[in-house]
């Protein structure tokens, strides 16, 4: 079913007119004289972001008219993404076509978003006319995983640690008839996922392995991987205050990798998907894991602490290697794994890695066509001299550069056997609103894996 926001019968809809500041003037002359009368008196010049409500004679409501950039590279596809939070309650139309109607669309719909579980917030229905062409369920399908994914970001740990994160991902699996399992606590050492252990056996909430797997066992194996620490204090090597306010998002890459396997659950691609989460809380008690530790792995490598505050790429090395034991056809994982992502590419454009060239090229094409957009960076291979320890095959941290770099190099170690693997390093929150953004929890890179992951297997 569509989204409650989206309607396919437009009567008694509103006109939105999507214009620039080369097109407004002609468009203007189409408009009631009061509607060109009362737009010249706002100094509506058809700007890009700016909108102005016509009225008509009596003063009801005529239409809206909304400024798109005049030029098309700089053009936000998710501009409409603002009007939502804007316009007064009612339903509209596109009257012009929007560049890109199904991305418009989406924009409208995520652009509706508020998180209201703690304040509630006055309701307002602003409902959009699906465009021609536009396959309503898909884009209900995707926002309304997103949606489910923002919140948990959102989610603050007192109701959401490992265990919250494992319900939630209980919640997807079963949504869709998937087989859940999780190893929990001890349980895990004794199923060989030490390092899941070590990392999680801190915190009054036990750390656990969420796994589950969905679709025909002959099918194309898909395999997801999602950072789940629900909190990071950094460890013994305790992050300071400020960098401590936004760590209930250090599961961004679990609820990333679940909006992503609802995605392809809900659209039925043919696919076999198998979905792990290894969820902890890196906290600090008596027994917390220490710097100079030496950690066995599940792959039989040996890992040096260099520091506790590396603590999701442990997790996800355990993660990734039982991924790679079925050698299947994609690892994808994601992870709020490095700052210096976001000092390189900064939080709205997540880095990427793989090997493959094809996948590579696939990827960022594909994610600037849905518009979101990541950007690739090199797995250096000199760079894994950082990674050198003394006393074991390998350090969890590397120098004090590249660290997004021998993030990516570290857990490349923990994938041998996989047809390819790619790894996001994402942020997974929006400082500031943006259209279709709001400020908050944000969900990146799993729609355009959908969209690729659509592209090869919808067929």
């Amino acid at each position: 079913m569509p989204h409650a926001l989206l309607a396919t019968s437009a009567e008694n809809s509103l006109p939105i007119w999507l214009v620039t500041e080369s097109t407004w003037a002609n468009t203007a002359q189409q408009l009631p004289k009061s509607a060109q009368g009362f737009a010249k008196a706002q100094g509506f010049e058809g700007k890009a972001g700016s909108h102005c409500l016509l009225p008509d004679a009596d003063g009801n409501l005529h239409g809206v008219a909304f400024g798109l950039s005049d030029d098309a590279k700089q053009r936000d596809p998710f501009a409409v993404g603002k009007l939502p939070a804007i316009l007064p309650e009612g339903l509209y139309r596109f009257e012009t076509d929007a560049p890109d109607a199904a991305l418009a669309t989406l924009a409208w719909l995520l652009g509706s978003y508020s998180f209201d579980r703690y304040r509630k917030r006055a309701e307002k229905s602003v409902r959009l006319v699906v465009p021609k062409g536009v396959d309503a369920e898909d884009v209900t399908r995707i926002a309304e995983a997103v949606f489910r994914s923002r919140d948990l970001v959102n989610t603050p740990t007192s109701d959401l640690g490992p265990d919250g994160i494992e319900a939630a991902a209980r919640k997807v699996a079963e949504a869709h008839g998937a087989a859940f399992t999780s190893i929990v606590g001890d349980d895990l050492v004794k199923q060989n996922f030490p390092m899941i252990h070590a990392v999680g056996r801190a915190s009054a909430t036990a750390p656990r392995l969420i796994d589950f797997t969905w679709g025909d066992e002959n099918a194309p194996r898909i395999t997801l991987v999602g950072k789940g620490v629900a909190f990071d204090t950094g460890g013994l090597d305790i992050k300071p205050a400020s960098s401590m306010l936004l760590m209930r998002k250090d599961m961004g890459g679990a609820a990333a990798t679940l909006a992503l396997a609802d995605m392809i659950m809900g659209a039925k691609l043919p696919v076999r998907l198998r979905v792990l989460i290894p969820a902890v809380e890196n906290s600090i008690s008596s027994n917390a894991f220490r710097p100079g530790d030496i950690l066995n792995s599940r792959k039989g490598i040996t890992v040096e602490i260099g520091n506790t505050d590396a603590e999701g790429r442990l997790i996800l090395a355990d993660a990734l290697a039982l991924a790679d034991e079925e050698k299947p056809e994609l690892i994808v994982d994601f992870a709020t794994l490095t700052g210096a992502a976001r000092v390189a590419l900064g939080p709205e454009l997540p880095p990427f890695y793989t090997d493959d060239e094809d996948l590579a090229a696939e990827i960022a094409r594909t994610g600037l066509e849905v518009n979101d957009p990541v950007w690739r960076l090199p797995l250096w291979v000199p760079y894994q001299s950082q990674l050198d320890s003394k006393f074991a095959d390998m350090n969890n941290t590397g120098g004090p550069m590249a660290g997004s770099i021998t993030a990516a190099l570290f857990l490349r170690r923990f994938v041998s056997d996989a047809k390819a693997h790619v790894h996001f390093d994402i942020f997974a929150w929006n400082n500031a609103n943006r259209p279709g953004r709001p400020e908050g929890g944000e969900v990146q890179a799993a729609r355009l894996m959908y969209a690729l992951l659509k592209k090869r297997y919808a067929s």
